[in-house]
């Protein structure tokens, strides 16, 4: 049994460009070609995709992927253990980062010295306190929420509403790049993703790769985030998700 290069992208959720550039630096070379030249995968080619999609998901960079993949010293138990163990590790670091981070949307909402009308003036009809309650009751003793409280509580209207514009035309401009077709893993997106984290360290707290990457997971997890980015264009959460890893990845090869 054999698959076209369709179909092998319906069933693993890549697209055909992808499956056509792993082919092209040798990572998934197809098992067969039909008689007018077309990739066919076998189920060889299949697990190895499956492998590959893995190791992707944890951040890893195409080379070190195809060196794993290749190790002659590595059966299929191997990679196994191996995967069990990341992921053991990962859960863990998304469980204790869980505990630390603040996320974006709401520090927004902690030490807003604002009055009610320039509260409006700034963020109409939505509420900036919203979560502040379940902010503190969550992460009030890290040090990701004292510092942006700190932050906050300096910050004027004025502030705000340049806080408010950046995050405005970024989302704009992500809207814009999704409609345009442009993938996650992208340049363009990578470096949207890269301002993303960079406005979190200048407007809120510091902001690493682990971290951001940390909210990335939340921003799908939780269906109030979800929606967050959601409603700015369907499926824009998951789409900044695998940007933010892809740019971590980029920043950590």
């Amino acid at each position: 049994m054999s698959y076209s290069v369709g179909q092998v992208a319906g069933f693993a959720g890549v697209t055909v460009r992808t499956l056509h550039h792993y082919d092209d630096i040798g990572l998934l070379v197809p098992g067969e070609r039909s008689h007018a030249g077309h990739r066919r995968y076998n189920d060889a080619d299949l697990d190895r995709l499956q492998q590959i999609l893995f190791y992707r998901e944890l951040g890893f960079p195409l080379e070190e992927v195809a060196a794993l993949l290749d190790d002659p010293a590595a059966d299929p138990r191997e990679h196994l253990r191996r995967q069990h163990a990341l992921l053991t590790a990962r859960i863990e670091k998304l469980r204790k980062m869980a505990e630390a981070v603040e996320h974006a949307m709401e520090a927004r909402t902690m030490g807003i010295n604002l009055t009610p009308e320039e509260r409006f003036e700034v963020f109409g009809d939505k509420d900036p306190e919203q979560y502040a309650e379940e902010a503190e009751r969550r992460w009030g003793g890290t040090d990701s929420y004292a510092e942006s409280q700190r932050r906050a509580a300096t910050y004027t209207k004025e502030d705000w509403k340049r806080l408010q514009a950046e995050a405005n035309e970024w989302s704009e401009r992500y809207v814009a790049l999704m409609a345009a077709g442009e993938p996650p893993t992208g340049e363009g997106a990578m470096d949207l993703a890269e301002e993303h984290r960079q406005h979190i360290s200048g407007w809120y707290y510091e902001c690493g790769y682990e971290m951001h990457q940390c909210l990335a997971e939340m921003y799908v997890a939780d269906e109030r985030f979800k929606a967050f980015y959601d409603t700015m264009r369907p499926g824009l959460a998951e789409h900044l998700r695998a940007a933010i890893l892809a740019n971590a990845a980029r920043h950590s090869s």
